[in-house]
C-alpha cells in the first residue's frame, strides 16, 4: 500500500484526495451503506449528510507487538422482555423489606407523637412551663404532701385522744351510774334485793316497844345490813332510812315515820345473814332483851331477800354538796 493511500478502517485503500472511492482493482464499494457513485459526481445535488451508522462487522485493528489488550466482557444472558433479571429481583426484595421497615418506624414515631400530644394537652399550662417553675412546683407539691401527712397524723392522735376519752367518760358514767345505785339503795328511793334475813318480833307491848325494835335496827346497821323494811301484821311496810323514826303508838303499836303498825312485826334486812344473826344474838342484846321483857325474836337466813317498799325522797333545804 502506497503512501498516497490512508487506512480508512475498512480494509480498502482510499485515494487521499477527492475522488470516487473503488475497491481492488477499479471494483464498486462492497459496503452496504456505500454512496451511490452517481451521488459522488460533482453534477450531483449536495445531499444532506449521512447519519454515522455503527458497524458491527468491522474487524479489530492488527495488534500492535506490546500493546496491553483488556479482555473482553462476558456478555450478558440474554433476558426475554417482561422478565425481571436477578439483579432487578433482588433490589425489588432489597426495597419491598426496607419499606416495611420503614413504615413500621413511621407507624411507631406518629404513635409516639399521639401519646406526646394527648399528654402534653391534658395540661397546656405545664407544657409552657420552664424548667425552674416546673422544679418549684413539684417542691411545693411535696410540701404539701408533707402537711397533709401531718395533719392526718394530728387527726389520728385526736381520735385516739376521743376514743380513750370516750373510754373514760363511759368508765366514769358507769361508775356514777354504780354509786347512784348504792346512794338511792341507802336513801330508800330504789328496791333492792339480795341474800339477807327475816327478824320476827313477837311479845306484848313492852316487849315490842319502839325501844326494842330501834336497838335492832342498830345492831343490824352496825353489821352491816344495806337495805331494810319493816312491816306490821296488816301488810303495811316501811321502808328504814336513816332519817327513820319509831314513836309508840297511842292505844298501841308503832308508828313508823307518821304511818301505823300493828304487831307482830316483821323486819327484811339485806346483807350478810350470819354477821347480823350474831350481832342481834350477842350477850345482853336484842334478843337477850326482847326475852327479857317476855318477847320472843326470831331471824330466818334467806338466799333471797327483796326489800321493795320505797321512801320518797327527802328535799334538802340547808345542805349543798361541796364543790
Amino acid at each position: 500500500m502506497s503512501e498516497e493511500h490512508r487506512e480508512t478502517g475498512t480494509g480498502w485503500p482510499q485515494p487521499a484526495g477527492p475522488g470516487r472511492p473503488s475497491g481492488p482493482a477499479g471494483e464498486p464499494d462492497p459496503r452496504p451503506d456505500a454512496p451511490d457513485p452517481d451521488e459522488l459526481s460533482p453534477l450531483a445535488p449536495e445531499a444532506e449528510p449521512a447519519a454515522p451508522v455503527e458497524r458491527e462487522d468491522v474487524p479489530a485493528p492488527a495488534e500492535e507487538p506490546g500493546a496491553v489488550v483488556s479482555p473482553e466482557p462476558e456478555p450478558e444472558p440474554e433476558v426475554e422482555p417482561g422478565e425481571p433479571g436477578p439483579e432487578r429481583v433482588s433490589v425489588s426484595r432489597r426495597l419491598t423489606s426496607a419499606g416495611a421497615m420503614i413504615a413500621v418506624l413511621l407507624a411507631l414515631l406518629g404513635f409516639t407523637l399521639v401519646v406526646q400530644l394527648k399528654t402534653t394537652s391534658t395540661d397546656p399550662t405545664l407544657a409552657a412551663t420552664r424548667e425552674e417553675d416546673l422544679v418549684r412546683i413539684s417542691s411545693d407539691l411535696d410540701s404539701r404532701e408533707r402537711r397533709l401527712r401531718q395533719d392526718i397524723e394530728a387527726l389520728e392522735d385526736s381520735q385516739r385522744q376521743l376514743r380513750s376519752g370516750e373510754q373514760g367518760r363511759q368508765a366514769a358514767l358507769e361508775e356514777a351510774t354504780r354509786r347512784a345505785d348504792e346512794l338511792g339503795i341507802l336513801a330508800g328511793t330504789l328496791p333492792a334485793v339480795g341474800p339477807g334475813l327475816e327478824v320476827e318480833f313477837r311479845g306484848p307491848e313492852k316487849a315490842t316497844s319502839s325501844t326494842r325494835i330501834l336497838d335492832a335496827v342498830q345492831e343490824l346497821r352496825g353489821a352491816g345490813a344495806e337495805a331494810m323494811q319493816i312491816q306490821g301484821a296488816d301488810g303495811t311496810a316501811v321502808r328504814i332510812i336513816a332519817s327513820t323514826y319509831f314513836v309508840d303508838g297511842s292505844g298501841g303499836g308503832l308508828v313508823v315515820d307518821g304511818r301505823r303498825l300493828s304487831a307482830p312485826y316483821t323486819i327484811l334486812v339485806i346483807g350478810d345473814p350470819a354477821t347480823m344473826r350474831t350481832a342481834l344474838n350477842i350477850p345482853g342484846g336484842v334478843v337477850s332483851s326482847v326475852r327479857d321483857a317476855g318477847g320472843n325474836v326470831t331471824s330466818e337466813d334467806r338466799e333471797v331477800v327483796e326489800v321493795s317498799q320505797l321512801h320518797a325522797p327527802i328535799k334538802l333545804d340547808h345542805a349543798r354538796p361541796v364543790s
